[in-house]
């Protein structure tokens, strides 16, 4: 005779190799729970297969694949899922003038709509447990103007307002939504691999951009176990908050738009070009000046006093 398996389940999105989701789904199993696994390439969870994990194959921008593995969990549960971890994301760390917009569309596939088509296969699973957990990963990039990530910003500040409204929706049905606010952290997401285009109108601070946009962000990530153990800890309480800040920098972008709001970000993003005092560079966003801005911005002021 078969016996019920009545733990927790959990499934997560994104689960490769060294990133994130691996190590939510390792976190979640060590605290009894019945982990669902899932990336596009069963190949790429081999770790999480040797803890005895299970894998499935998800592509979330796929609509046949997502109702493929909402029939699979809905048969392994009885029809019931008590988390659902959208996890999967990709990054893209370019400027909105030069972005591609094809990879943009991609880019909001998987962070954005990906995430809303999960939500609403996996509902009716949610719908039958007690205590049900919806958590999206969220980014500082979401909350904060980050230079070089206009698009990457966009889809999460999109993502960011649709768990807000979610929560409110769906808490007359005692579903938790809950947002990871996080900063950089050492996964593969935070590996460099771009450059600035040739034709960039960014090229004057192309040195600026790969040591402070790429090779800085890679520095300042954070090892994910110690926050993998934070995030599910707070999952898993009976009133976990709404948004969950960690990772690099988190705390003082929480400070700033808590208190300062959107003004505290202009003030240390902005960078002043108009201003006649000769204390301007007092005017200046701290992140300008880090990215390189002020500095383009002098070079430009140049040019148009010669021209």
């Amino acid at each position: 005779m078969s016996t019920v398996d009545r733990r927790s389940t959990v499934l997560i999105t994104g689960c490769s190799a060294d990133g994130l989701g691996e190590a939510l789904a390792l976190e979640f199993h060590s605290k009894g729970l019945r982990v669902f696994a899932t990336a596009r390439n069963t190949e790429a969870m081999k770790p999480l297969q040797a803890q005895g994990i299970e894998t499935f194959e998800l592509d979330v921008t796929n609509s046949d694949s997502i109702a493929s593995i909402r029939s699979r969990i809905e048969e392994l549960t009885g029809g019931k899922l008590d988390i659902l971890v959208n996890n999967a994301g990709i990054s893209y760390p370019y400027s909105g003038a030069d972005m591609s917009m094809d990879k943009v569309k991609a880019l909001f596939d998987v962070n954005l709509f990906a995430a809303m088509a999960m939500v609403q296969s996996f509902l009716p699973l949610l719908l039958a447990s007690n205590h049900a957990r919806i958590v999206q990963m969220g980014s500082l990039a979401g909350v904060m103007p980050v230079p070089f990530g206009a698009a990457y910003n966009a889809s999460k500040a999109a993502l960011h307002s649709f768990g807000d409204t979610l929560r409110v929706e769906l808490a007359p049905f005692n579903i938790k939504v809950i947002t990871l606010v996080l900063g950089n952290i050492q996964t593969q997401l935070s590996k460099p691999w771009h450059r600035l285009p040739e034709n960039s109108i960014y090229q004057p601070i192309k040195d600026i951009y790969q040591s402070r946009r790429i090779d800085n962000f890679q520095k300042s990530a954070i090892p994910r176990e110690p926050l993998v153990r934070d995030i599910v800890k707070e999952v898993l309480k009976n009133n976990p908050r709404a948004w969950f800040w960690g990772g690099a920098n988190a705390w003082v972008t929480w400070f700033i738009s808590t208190f300062l709001g959107r003004r505290g970000f202009v003030c240390i993003f902005l960078v002043s070009v108009t201003s006649k005092r000769t204390d301007e560079d007092e005017k200046d966003g701290i992140m300008s000046k880090m990215f390189g801005l002020k500095k383009l911005a002098t070079l430009k002021a140049q040019e148009r006093k010669s021209a």
